[in-house]
């Protein structure tokens, strides 16, 4: 019966994934057509920096609400103080993030992203913060009893109402200039965030098993196992983000250098971050609903010490990854090209998807055992490895780029991947062996 709960489940997140990822790819191109390569430059900068307050707002919670819920189950208590508590917790960090985020963007528009149009899109995204803490606490408890039809609609409503918003704001702020263009699009994001939460909110209110019963305790865990979860991942997770804003803004910086236009290397970026990554992520939604549920399930066999069930699904993890990984990849170097100059109209994306493809299996994979670590506790050895890749790329992108420009840039996120995927698939299978 499990079993049969798990593939519905799986085929229910497949299929939602992709048509989330077929919207976004949509969006994606639509929006590239409005801002060009150089405001796709600017929305990726903004991006980046507002990952860092995402990370604070969510990440820890995020990752702590699925493990906590499920070992709430796994010990037979009831889910109505897990949620309320959680939600508590997501509430508190959302709304910290988002007066972080209101404070600062101004500076570090300036300072850090070195470009004052970030201000006012940063100032757009600021109350989405709150949202999403709270919408992703919800999701982890659905997907911790395994019910996962809450998370498929209302992210599928929150990808449409973003795109009707950005749209719209689009028609009328793009003549504006790059800043204003940016503000639409991402007025779209704070905007369906909001509707994402509400809906997840209301899924939750009429759940029954997230109604107080006279058996449940008030505690259902304790301060420590929730911080031992919180801290490591959101400390983890907001050096990642720090690091990755600071790589963000040297990228153009260092492509200046070496091109002598700003213009020009924000570009390139554009071209690269906004427009070729996400195609060569298009595929990973066939797995990402795999990885989603891995965490649950991998953390319910920890809780019992079922080592032959860890290494079960590790198993299964890693062939279907594997295959499918390599498949993409193949079809990434053969059609890439073609593909993102028919999406894009620009044959510099297509070269950056054709060279790529040859380390997509390697994300790809990194990608899924990531799930995997996560469901085993392994947060801290997570961290240092994302600390040591991040400060080799911040190096690699300092003494390459402004002497190779954007081909020392590919070979840093080439070495990148194969440095992160190794690392973390060798942790995953020291665990496991250990565990026997």
């Amino acid at each position: 019966m499990r079993g049969k709960l798990y593939m519905k489940n799986a085929a229910v997140l497949t299929l939602s994934g992709f048509a989330l990822r077929v919207l976004g790819m949509v969006f994606r191109v639509l929006i590239a057509g409005t801002l060009g390569g150089e405001g796709m430059g600017l929305y990726q900068l903004i991006l980046a920096l507002y990952l860092f307050f995402t990370a604070l707002a969510s990440s820890g919670i995020n990752v702590a609400s699925t493990r906590l819920a499920a070992q709430s189950l796994a010990r037979g208590s009831g889910m109505a103080a897990t949620l309320k508590s959680l939600c508590t917790t997501a509430a508190a960090l959302g709304t910290g993030a988002m007066l972080l985020q209101a404070v600062l963007a101004g500076p570090a528009s300036r300072m850090l992203l070195h470009d004052a149009r970030a201000e006012l899109p940063l100032l757009v995204l600021a109350p989405s913060l709150p949202f999403i803490a709270v919408a992703g606490a919800l999701r982890g408890c659905f997907l911790a009893k395994r019910n996962v039809r809450p998370g498929v609609v209302s992210q599928l409503i929150e990808q449409l109402v973003r795109m009707a918003v950005a749209a719209a704001a689009l028609r009328v702020l793009a003549r504006w200039g790059a800043a204003y263009g940016c503000a639409a699009v991402l007025l779209g994001n704070t905007v369906s965030e909001a509707v994402s939460c509400l809906l997840m909110a209301a899924f939750a209110v009429r759940e029954p098993e997230f109604r107080p019963t006279a058996s449940e305790p008030l505690h259902p865990y304790t301060k420590q196992e929730l911080w031992d979860i919180v801290l490591p991942v959101e400390g983890s997770r907001l050096l990642a983000s720090a690091l990755q804003a600071a790589e963000s803004s040297l990228i153009p910086y260092c492509l200046t250098l070496y091109l002598g236009d700003r213009t020009a290397a924000m570009t390139q970026y554009g071209n690269l971050k906004g427009m070729a990554l996400p195609l060569l992520f298009f595929p990973f939604s066939v797995l990402s609903a795999l990885s989603s549920l891995l965490m649950p399930e991998v953390t319910r066999a920890h809780t019992r010490g079922d080592s032959a069930g860890k290494r079960r699904i590790i198993g299964l993890m890693m062939l279907l990854t594997g295959g499918f990984s390599l498949l993409a990849g193949a079809g990434f170097v053969l059609f890439g090209k073609p593909l993102a100059v028919l999406l894009y109209h620009e044959e510099a994306v297509g070269e950056y998807v054709h060279i790529l493809g040859f380390v997509a299996p390697f994300m790809y994979f990194e990608s899924m055992v990531d799930g995997v670590l996560k469901g085993l506790g392994e947060q801290l050895a997570m961290f240092r490895y994302s600390l040591a890749d991040s400060a080799l790329r911040i190096a690699g992108i300092w003494l390459l780029l402004p002497r190779y420009g954007m081909t020392g840039f590919l070979a840093v996120m080439i070495a990148s991947n194969l440095f992160t995927c190794t690392m973390n698939t060798a942790r995953m299978l020291k665990v496991a062996k250990a565990e026997r």
